[in-house]
């Protein structure tokens, strides 16, 4: 085919993904955004196929049936709780593809050149992060390993000398491009090198890392296609590589935090404050009668959703919470932390499953000065995001990260298992203001308990 040709239909596919990403940007373009980058991934691989430069169909449609084998069975078993770790898995067979593809390149290639064996070097080192960062990133968030971060005397130190060692094995091959054995000793490497970075890190600052994986298996993906000289592979990947650069530098902001206090900081390490010295005593217990009584008075509610949502599935009680105040005239919002749940976004989409208007859904900055106008906050298994001490306790691990400020609000109901701390592993003093009530319970069944007794009050 005409390289004329191909190289229009790589651009035609390059600009879909540019709106696609345009329309991700927000909830109610989201859909359109999404066929839109999946339109242009097809006009790539379709134009790829055509142009014949890789391996022959019959692989291709091997690989076709059992990818969208994967695929259906995923989109069709997968909670929607459950799409952080579905995430941090995409990522990391991005990384893992991009890493391989780049060997197998390198090693079909006669007389590579520096540049080529540079791409490769690149290709394999950031893939080999992605793919095992991802899969400590799944194992954290799946509950196979503590979430806390795992640490060591040293573990600085190794990363950075596994880092060097990486580097200058990616030197030496581009210097020597025959010596294709190095890249395996790369892969090596980073693989050990992106467990260490992941493992490191808390549960707390998991919507960070996802979308730092995100950003590096576009950067994989990126360096493989100056690898295979796939132009459609290079703007895509760059795409991806920089929209995951932005989102982190966001997570970070809203998190009041630089990416390499995530990265390397000690997040979530365990606090000396004992739960004892700050519930004692202090703590007033509530029951979904009583809540219902004060739902009955108020004019405005706010609902703040977190993880605990998520894992007790209670988008759909919430629903039905909000449907039955709405019809009673009670103005209700949700207020949405930007790092609330295990991704970016979490909250966002478990609320918009169930159909709550996305106008209803308030950012952080947005309801923070409505909440001294709020009757009733109910705050469904968040922790740190509305946690006071980020504001009064400059020692705090979370100190300076913006937070929900509910205790402004008239009163406040804590729907929460038990007095747990959240990922950062401190105690919440607005578990004992006075205008605090605890609903100790499962997330679910407290707000099934709550809209019943609303229907017979």
């Amino acid at each position: 085919m005409e390289k004329l040709v191909v190289n229009l239909a790589y651009i035609v596919s390059a600009s879909l993904f540019i709106f696609g990403l345009k329309g991700l940007s927000h909830p109610r373009t989201a859909v359109r955004g999404n066929m839109l980058g999946a339109l242009g991934m097809f006009i790539a691989v379709l134009i790829t196929l055509v142009d014949k430069r890789i391996v022959d169909y019959s692989t291709l449609i091997l690989g076709l049936v059992i990818g969208a084998a994967v695929g259906t069975f995923l989109a069709l078993k997968v909670q929607m709780t459950a799409m952080p770790q579905l995430v941090a898995v995409f990522n990391g067979l991005g990384g893992g593809a991009s890493a391989l593809v780049a060997g197998s390149a390198l090693y079909e290639a006669v007389n590579p050149n520096t540049v080529f064996a540079t791409a490769s070097a690149l290709s394999g080192m950031i893939g080999a992060v992605t793919f095992f960062g991802s899969g400590v990133a799944f194992a954290k968030l799946q509950g196979l390993i503590k979430e806390r971060p795992i640490r060591f005397s040293g573990e600085q130190a190794t990363k950075a000398v596994l880092l060097v060692v990486a580097l200058l094995l990616s030197y030496k091959l581009a210097l020597s491009p025959d010596k294709t054995y190095l890249f395996w000793f790369i892969l090596i490497v980073s693989s050990v090198l992106g467990v260490l970075l992941t493992i490191a890190i808390g549960g707390a600052d998991m919507p960070v890392v996802i979308a730092l994986l995100n950003s590096y298996s576009g950067l994989a993906a990126s360096a493989t296609g100056f690898v295979l000289e796939n132009n459609a592979l290079i703007i895509s990947g760059s795409l991806v590589g920089a929209s995951g650069i932005i989102l982190t530098n966001l997570m970070c902001k809203a998190m009041n935090r630089s990416l390499l206090n995530v990265l390397f900081g000690g997040f979530g390490e365990i606090v000396s404050t004992q739960e004892d010295d700050v519930y004692a005593g202090k703590v007033k217990a509530t029951s979904p009668e009583e809540v219902a009584l004060l739902l009955e008075g108020a004019r405005r509610v706010v609902i703040v959703p977190g993880y605990g949502m998520a894992v007790a599935q209670a988008q759909y009680a919430v629903r039905d919470l909000y449907n039955l105040l709405e019809n009673q005239g009670v103005q209700v919002e949700f207020g949405i932390h930007p790092v609330a749940g295990r991704m970016p976004g979490h909250m966002n989409v478990l609320l918009a499953e169930v159909d709550i208007p996305y106008d209803k859904m308030k950012e952080l900055e947005d309801i923070n000065p409505l909440f001294e106008q709020t009757d009733v906050v109910i705050v469904i298994g968040a922790n740190d995001v509305v946690n006071p001490l980020a504001n009064t306790d400059p020692k705090s691990p979370i100190a300076g990260m913006p937070v929900l400020e509910v205790w402004k609000a008239k009163t406040v109901v804590v729907i929460k298992r038990s007095l747990s701390p959240g990922f950062a592993g401190i105690p919440n003093p607005l578990f004992t203001m006075d205008n605090t009530l605890m609903l100790f319970s499962d997330a679910k069944k407290a707000l099934q308990e709550i809209v019943t007794a609303l229907k017979e009050s």
